[in-house]
């Protein structure tokens, strides 16, 4: 009797991992899920994951109508809302690519992006076509800009080849079995937003999407499921909205879209109005809301958990959510080049046998990582790892199957960097720290980092102890030239007291941050410089300020 070769490869159907079995699933399962919008007509609008599907197989049908094909860029300028929702799908379904394009970036970046992406057709809100107003002679690929707003609201525009959206699915059917894809093939386009030099591009995959909402949706990870009630305030034009748009659809969760209304008024309406439980963007978004809350004395009982990430949160917001508002702020990490969510700080039930600054300090962190990346922090010198004791301070490489490989269209190889064991890591420009359960903590970015006398100042660090001070809306810390100590800190503050002074401001440091932390000066501002994603552009201060002590 023969028995013969040893079955080596599982025996598993060989299913690929597609962004529109996304949509087909919430349609099939959770077909009267809402997703809720506000409109910049004004209203707000609520349809159904089944509703969502037709008129996501409309826009296929009317871009392959236009003549796309698979690996055709098609790029979208809009808000938070369910026309670009449709977008997400319409364009990945057919083996197209979403290429997100952000609206804050200058218009010299944004004239880059979409020549770099070469895009042929844009998608656009209404509000966005003055952006593309003086720059659309120069965009030789773009065949047609598609505005999506009701045809009756169509806006009058120099631009000539404008398609209204509404007009353009309604002709189409509703009708469509999605192509088979490659799983690998590329889904989708985000840049950076471009703080030095150009944007970079970072592509995609199908599969990489789909295991990026897999691992995003666990119970340790955003923990959203049917019962989720979700609401990214982080706009889809940015990461795609750190993947909800995915993630929602996937768990059958109620997803609701903020449309322009980041404002806290138009916030506190819209969660009022949904009942929202879990909100996701970055924390001046949420000191906004708060002090929205604060005026008028309301409260949002809904919101059990607030996702908070794109930068360091500091210990006032943590502890003005969880005292005031009873709400968990989940901190998260990612970066456009992490798909992003790559590390999370999740509620554990031990937390409740923690006193509060225990509690408080795993949620100032940047949380574990993710089932499937790998973090490691490396000497700068050595490059070897170093110990994950809370103290040892590295530079942070990541790796994983959401992680890009390479940028899109641009040689990058001095960010990707073999260890001693041959894995090759990204590396993030980061500074950071892992603690013994494997909280990561980013202590600055290496280019933020303050080297006084050979010794590191964490900016992040300095600036969240001085948010803690009253009075205090925004801080920001950065090195200048010093002739003894190479560098030194001054602060800059935002002050909601304008009464406020200096000395008021060394004494609370006095016992938050070692002595020689302390800075060289404050600077009280109107405002602080942010880029296109609402981080503070330090550059733009270093330039200015890199004389400023030995002037």
């Amino acid at each position: 009797m023969s028995i013969g070769k040893p079955q080596t490869s599982g025996q598993m159907m060989a299913q690929p991992l597609l962004i529109s079995d996304l949509i087909e699933y919430a349609a099939s399962h959770h077909a009267q899920q809402k997703i809720i919008s506000n409109r910049l007509e004004g209203d707000v609008h609520s349809y159904s994951y089944s509703d969502a599907l037709v008129r996501c197989k409309q826009l296929a049908n009317a871009l392959l109508a236009l003549g796309v094909e698979k690996g055709d860029r098609i790029g979208t300028l809009a808000w938070n809302g369910y026309r670009h929702f449709e977008c997400y799908y319409g364009i990945s379904g057919i083996g197209a690519i979403c290429h997100t394009i952000n609206p804050r970036l200058y218009s010299e970046q944004i004239e880059y992006i979409i020549q770099h992406a070469e895009d042929s057709y844009l998608l656009i809100d209404a509000c966005f076509l003055p952006l593309l107003e003086p720059i659309v002679d120069r965009l030789t690929s773009v065949k047609g800009i598609i505005v999506l707003i009701d045809a009756e609201q169509m806006p009058t525009s120099s631009l000539n080849n404008l398609i209204n959206y509404e007009e353009l699915i309604a002709e189409q059917d509703d009708q469509l079995i999605w192509p088979d894809l490659d799983a690998d093939s590329a889904a989708c386009l985000c840049y950076t937003s471009g703080t030095t030099g150009n944007p970079k591009g970072v592509l995609y995959s199908h599969r990489s999407t789909v295991m990026h909402a897999f691992a995003s949706r666990n119970p340790d990870a955003l923990n959203i499921s049917s019962d989720t009630v979700v609401m990214p305030v982080v706009p889809m034009y940015h990461v795609s909205a750190w993947g909800i748009p995915y993630i929602a659809p996937m768990s059958g969760a109620t997803l609701v879209l903020p449309g322009q209304g980041m404002a806290g008024k138009d916030l506190y309406s819209l969660i009022d109005f949904a009942k929202v439980d879990l909100m996701l963007g970055v924390p001046t978004v949420w000191l906004g809301l708060i002090e929205y809350l604060k005026e008028n004395n309301l409260t949002i009982p809904s919101v059990k958990t607030v996702g908070v990430g794109g930068a360091a949160s500091p210990k006032v917001l943590v502890e003005t959510l969880d005292k005031d508002y009873g709400i968990y702020l989940l901190p998260i990490w990612g970066m456009t080049e992490t798909s992003p969510l790559a590390t999370l700080g999740a509620k554990k039930n031990a937390m409740s046998e923690m006193t509060d600054d225990q509690r408080y300090d795993i949620q100032t962190s940047a949380g574990k990582p993710m089932l499937g990346i790998e973090i490691e922090i490396f000497d700068e010198n050595t490059h070897l790892p170093l110990k994950h004791d809370g103290k040892d301070r590295g530079l942070l490489r990541v790796r994983g199957p959401w992680v890009l490989s390479s940028y899109y269209k641009l040689d990058k190889a001095d960010c990707f960097i073999e260890d001693q064991q041959g894995k090759i890591w990204f590396d993030t420009g980061d500074i950071a720290t892992i603690d013994k359960d494997s909280y990561l903590r980013i202590v600055d970015r290496a280019k933020d980092v303050v080297k006084s006398g050979g010794e590191w100042i964490s900016s992040i660090d300095l600036e969240n102890a001085a948010q803690g001070c009253e009075g205090i809306t925004e801080a920001c810390v950065i090195g200048v030239k010093h002739l003894k100590w190479d560098e030194r800190p001054i602060l800059f503050v935002v002050a909601q007291d304008k009464k406020l002074e200096k000395e008021t401001i060394y004494q609370f440091l006095g016992d938050k941050v070692a002595k020689w932390w302390l800075p060289d000066d404050i600077i009280f501002v109107d405002s602080l410089p942010h880029t296109a994603t609402g981080k503070l552009q330090k550059r733009t201060l270093r330039d200015q300020y890199w004389n400023y002590l030995i002037t």
